[in-house]
């Protein structure tokens, strides 16, 4: 190739600091100007990814080191998001896998690196944290090693280099005894171990669409990896889709160079590039060259494990918040989601105001809600609900793989909390320092509400990551754990004087001052039953001062639910009301 050209990909568990080493990669490749001001995780760009801390899209860059010029993808670590990492993979032709050093192999990180392998991608393996306090490279090296002879590596993907690196302080070495300097030696592990990108610019032109963006200026912009041939700004290809050909013009054609995109007037074979004027191009399609039309494989993404009803807001508040409220309004932008989101799907329903929504998992589908949440829509949401499957005559789950680091003193009442859970233990290890690290597979109806009763049980202290593992046998019923509700049967104002005299039924979620509507659930009550209540009567007055009168009213705070705690929260009768400014539950069905 008449280009020196590299194609990585950086895959790891969710906070082993990946997006931290694409930023260094950056400053020190002479990316920035040296005056230039750089946002720490600047290739989070979007406003959840910053305010979580974990990559929810795939994003592309490039550096220019040595005369190379390296294409890096920083994928998301977490397998709800496995379309994202499923396109991107087919585009590069190596990966760092990003380990932290004291943490080691996640659950997470054997899920991007089965991916990685079955792409048959040249891994790189980065010890990342080597400064950090109990960092145990020996140890996490040979637990690496385990997870690959695991999952199947081959001879020459268990030979992988290895490469010692402190992110956040900017060096890397290949001896983890020795104090590095920068970032060369990963430079030139990138350079020496991962191989050019294939492809022979003389052939017909074959590019897969693996991403898609959006202009207000140039309309859709399809991203993807030139498999062979070359591509002009200006020339007339060959748009394949599953059902069929159609001649586009490709009007701007964009290369990668740090954060930005740069105009070109042509690309070749191992480029990933961006261009536009092909408005109709999803994830998957083909661009061709006219003369010899040859469609790439399509890319097959794993189905969704999970479901949820979105519909139309029908509490007394509709239409106060939002701007976007209407059926037509909640299609469109499922819809267009779907063209985007590769893992997503959308079904209408029998109601005109209700679409079946399913995604791999309640983060998926609560990064969605969040998202159009922002963006000025209001609506419901169902209970979430695993999908179901029938295989070889025999009803199946999806279970997760779940890893809980708590302290040792709160080992066996986690494991009580998950037994009623349908959860099989799968490993326990004590780290020495006072903390274990527990193992378990249980389905993922039995993680419904658990987040919450674990760091309730944990007193905070504890930390909790799952994934998707496998469909496995129907474990049996699940018992809920949750008690009733309280339920709002009056429509005003709760005042404090309600919330006091009421305080001995249960906690409230809501506080003196806020607008309830009927049916509007208000608090859990202390028994398993529902309780409707008035949580807006006032005090009365009299011409007699009581007792009492002067005295503030002590009250225990309310408990604050969020968005993904609300979805784990309900029960199968019950809604999460999704508005710009509130996130409320209520009542499908409630009269007084």
């Amino acid at each position: 190739m008449s280009r020196k050209i590299r194609n990585i990909a950086i895959i790891a568990h969710v906070d082993h600091g990946k997006t931290t080493l694409v930023d260094c990669l950056l400053k020190q490749s002479g990316t920035f100007r040296r005056n230039e001001v750089v946002a720490e995780r600047v290739m989070d760009s979007n406003d959840l990814e910053k305010e979580r801390g974990i990559t929810i899209l795939a994003k592309n860059t490039a550096v220019l080191y040595d005369e190379y010029h390296i294409n890096i993808v920083d994928t998301p670590g977490h397998a709800d998001f496995a379309g994202e990492v499923e396109r991107v993979l087919s585009m590069v032709n190596g990966c760092l896998l990003v380990v932290d050093a004291f943490e080691g192999p996640m659950p997470q990180t054997r899920f991007v690196l089965r991916k990685a392998l079955q792409h048959n991608l040249k891994p790189i393996v980065v010890l990342n944290k080597i400064d950090r306090d109990g960092a145990r490279p020996e140890v996490v090296l040979d637990k690496v090693l385990d997870l690959f002879i695991e999952l199947g590596a081959t001879e020459e993907q268990l030979d992988f280099p290895v490469v010692y690196a402190s992110a956040i302080k900017g060096y890397a070495m290949l001896d983890h005894k020795v104090t590095g300097e920068d970032m060369k030696p990963l430079f030139d592990a990138i350079i020496e171990h991962v191989p050019e990108p294939e492809g022979d610019p003389e052939l017909p032109l074959q590019l897969q669409v693996t991403t898609i963006d959006y202009s207000e200026y140039l309309g859709r912009i399809v991203i993807g990896r030139l498999h062979h041939g070359r591509i002009r700004v200006g020339e007339q290809v060959a748009h394949m889709t599953r059902t069929g050909v159609s001649r586009v013009k490709v009007a701007k054609l964009f290369g990668f160079e740090g954060l930005k995109r740069i105009e070109i007037e042509v690309a070749q074979a191992g480029d990933i590039i961006a261009l536009s004027g092909i408005e109709a191009a999803s994830i998957g399609d083909t661009i061709a060259s006219l003369e010899t039309p040859v469609a790439l494989p399509w890319t097959e993404i794993e189905e969704p494990t999970m479901q949820m009803t979105f519909c139309v807001n029908n509490s007394p508040f509709f239409g106060q918040v939002g701007k976007f409220v209407t059926s037509r309004h909640l299609r469109d932008r499922l819809k267009k989601e779907v063209q985007i989101n590769v893992s997503l799907r959308v079904e209408e329903t029998d109601a005109t105001d209700a679409f079946l929504v399913s995604g791999r998992g309640e983060l998926h589908l609560g990064i969605l809600i969040e998202t159009m949440r922002r963006e000025g829509f209001e609506f419901q949401v169902s209970k979430p609900q695993v999908i179901f499957k029938e295989e070889d005559g025999h009803k199946v789950e999806p279970f997760e793989s779940l890893v809980c680091d708590v302290p040792d003193a709160m080992v066996g009442a986690v494991i009580e909390l998950l037994g009623p859970r349908r959860a099989e233990m799968a490993n326990m290890m004590a780290d020495g320092r006072g903390r274990t690290l527990l193992e378990f597979f249980v389905p993922s109806r039995g993680l419904f509400g658990f987040r919450s009763e674990f760091i309730r049980l944990t007193k905070g202290s504890g930390v909790m990551y799952h994934s998707f593992h496998e469909y496995r046998r129907f474990a049996g019923e699940i018992d809920s754990q949750r008690n009733g509700v309280l339920i709002s049967m009056e429509e005003g104002t709760c005042t404090a004087y309600a919330l006091e005299q009421l305080a001995d039924r249960g906690l409230f979620f809501i506080k003196p001052g806020e607008r309830v509507y009927v049916g509007m659930i208000v608090g859990e009550n202390n028994r398993i039953q529902d309780m409707p209540m008035n949580v807006c009567k006032p005090k009365k007055l009299t011409n007699m001062r009581a007792a009492g009168g002067e005295e503030l009213v002590r009250m225990t705070p309310p408990r604050e639910i969020g968005l993904e705690e609300a979805l784990e929260y309900i029960n199968d009768d019950e809604l999460v009301e999704v508005t710009p400014s509130a996130i409320r539950l209520r009542k499908q069905q409630f009269r007084r």
